[in-house]
């Protein structure tokens, strides 16, 4: 290897009308839709580096940008997402505290952003507000009277009240604006609020599963009828959960932003919690009817129907989190793109090809391609990403490396 160069590629709109030149200049010379960057390989020499320099958007200069006459290997200032360019990506703060994502500053952003905050958001707040009023009643009354199933249920409607608070939260917080410590933002906040919520509803279908067994095992034939009223009265409350979020009730939906992915989360918690306060009821209807076992049976079922519902939220949730290949583009498309790639002229091996979602509608992915001796890249950087922007790909990185 002699020589090792990189090229990035930034795109955050796929329907766009204004389509690159051949020779990566704009159509439009204000449009910074398309950035384009060459980074030092880590295998570049230290007495190569330059220091950085800027570069206008221009049809004229873009070409001597890209030319070999540039000896070294430039890191361009500035060259970020249209979105991240739009809203003004790394602003410069008075003060070094500004940077840090501290809890304070977090804590008043979400009063901040919960006065301007969406229509959902608040829904939540109202949902997370007649919650924690119904938990505090049903500990304190259980604690007066002494009944533990109760507490216990209210403990329970507490841990959930948390993790409802920590999506409202993370609804707050990915609407900051991304910095230099965490350069993609802080969107991925709602993807991990989604598999908290998902985590949760699964140990809530396993402990549901339990009970059941530990009451056919015990042969309980009596329900406790003040843990019936606390069902009825828990069922009313997220019933409001449900209709707030009933667009999102979907087991199989698609997910087109991070938000879409909070959002169902909470749908889907208020909904399980929803099912096991019906699914109580039902068991002491039956039980009044003299029915053997209803409670195992009415238990067994929803701890089915709540594992049913939370399982692809779970396995979507968890993909994102671990970087799996996105799931809305074939692996076959994939397959015929590097062999396509790899059967070009110029390309003398592919390696290093990882693609990944970064959050539900934002795909991320890099390349390394060895080609030939002295090739002026500049045709086939643009074949190959033209070859992944049909596939929905907008945030690429290529490096070239010289045999």
């Amino acid at each position: 290897m002699e020589k090792h160069k990189s090229f990035k590629y930034y795109s955050q709109e796929p329907d766009s009308p204004h389509p690159w030149n051949a020779d990566f200049g704009f159509t439009n010379a204000s449009d910074r839709r398309y950035a384009f960057s060459r980074q030092p390989s880590f295998q570049q020499s230290q007495r190569d580096t330059r220091t950085p320099m800027t570069s206008n958007f221009s049809n004229d200069s873009i070409n001597s940008f890209l030319s070999r006459n540039v000896s070294s290997i430039d890191i361009v200032a500035g060259f970020y997402s249209f979105d991240q360019a739009k809203d003004g990506f790394f602003e410069a703060t008075g003060s070094a505290g500004a940077d840090k994502f501290s809890v304070l500053d977090s804590v008043l952003s979400l009063f901040r952003v919960m006065r301007t905050g969406s229509r959902q958001m608040k829904k939540l707040l109202i949902m997370i507000s007649l919650n924690v009023a119904y938990s505090t009643a049903e500990l304190a009354i259980g604690l007066f009277t002494g009944r533990i199933g109760l507490v216990s249920d209210a403990f329970h409607l507490t841990f959930g009240c948390g993790l409802l608070t920590f999506s409202l939260f993370a609804m707050a917080a990915s609407r900051r604006k991304p910095d230099h410590v965490y350069t993609y933002g802080y969107q991925r906040l709602e993807v991990l609020s989604a598999f908290t919520n998902a985590l949760f509803l699964l140990f809530m279908s396993f402990s549901l599963a339990v009970e059941a067994l530990h009451a056919f095992i015990q042969d309980e034939s009596e329900h406790k009828h003040y843990l019936i009223v606390s069902a009825v009265t828990n069922l009313l409350v997220n019933l409001i959960g449900v209709w707030f979020f009933r667009n999102y009730a979907r087991i199989n939906i698609v997910y087109r932003k991070p938000e879409d992915m909070n959002y169902h989360s909470v749908c889907l918690h208020v909904l399980a919690d929803s099912i096991r306060s019906a699914g109580l009821i039902l068991a002491s209807w039956f039980l009044s009817l003299g029915v053997n076992n209803a409670e195992v049976l009415c238990l067994g079922l929803v701890s089915g129907a709540v594992f049913m519902l939370v399982m692809p939220l779970f396995k979507a949730s968890g993909g994102v989190l671990l970087q799996m290949a996105p799931p809305n583009i074939p692996s076959s498309a994939m397959s015929k793109c590097w062999r396509q790639i790899a059967s070009h002229e110029d390309v003398t091996e592919v390696s290093q090809a990882q693609f990944w979602e970064l959050v539900p509608g934002h795909v991320v992915g890099s390349l390394s391609l060895q080609v030939k001796k002295e090739l002026d890249d500049r045709r086939l950087l643009e074949y190959v990403h033209s070859l992944y922007h049909e596939l929905g790909i907008h945030d690429l990185t290529v490096q070239t490396d010289y045999v």
